[in-house]
């Protein structure tokens, strides 16, 4: 069995930022389901070199009312079917639902939801593991557990906003397919 994980947000990595693009803030319908380019490309190259790809991202819009969590789960299925169709295969995800302010121990910048991962997936420890996200708050998470992390500039923030971080990325990429690239060498 393979050991090779690599987890990744959603929102701003695998579909785009949907703040200013949609009615709530939130991919909330089918409609807004709206993958970057070359995701599924690597997606299908992470599942072509042995990595297990594991989606970790907050989706508050729920815990707020914007949504279902069944809208989210026919959100979740879209997002599936594109990346499958592709040949690229997602082996786990895993959505923190509850709001800020309800202070949850896996709402990122926590580590709930991956320690919930690694118990549900077998997966024995985060050594040589990587976590592909948008924002500080990804990175402060992934590196709770002991995750290399890559931070794409195809969300929410930029190099420069990154420079001024206290929690820095190990690795700065324009986009999941370049930081597949990286993870993959």
């Amino acid at each position: 069995m393979s050991n090779k994980y690599v987890f990744i947000d959603r929102d701003g990595v695998i579909n785009k930022d949907p703040e200013g693009c949609t009615k709530c803030g939130y991919v909330s319908l089918l409609e807004e389901v709206d993958i970057l380019p070359g995701v599924s490309e690597a997606i299908k190259k992470l599942t072509d070199a042995g990595y297990k790809s594991v989606i970790i991202s907050n989706q508050q819009g729920v815990g707020k009312g914007y949504f279902s969590e069944e809208s989210l789960k026919m959100v979740t299925d879209k997002m599936l079917s594109i990346v499958e169709k592709d040949g690229g295969k997602i082996s786990g995800i895993y959505y923190c639902t509850h709001t800020k302010e309800e202070d949850c121990s896996c709402r990122k910048p926590k580590e709930g939801l991956f320690y919930i991962a690694q118990k549900e997936l077998g997966i024995p420890d985060f050594k040589d593991k990587f976590y592909i996200g948008d924002t500080e708050r990804d990175m402060v998470a992934g590196k709770k557990v002991g995750l290399e992390s890559i931070l794409v500039l195809s969300g929410k923030s930029s190099k420069e906003d990154a420079e001024n971080w206290e929690n820095k990325p190990d690795h700065i990429c324009e986009d999941l397919l370049e930081a597949v690239e990286k993870v993959i060498i």
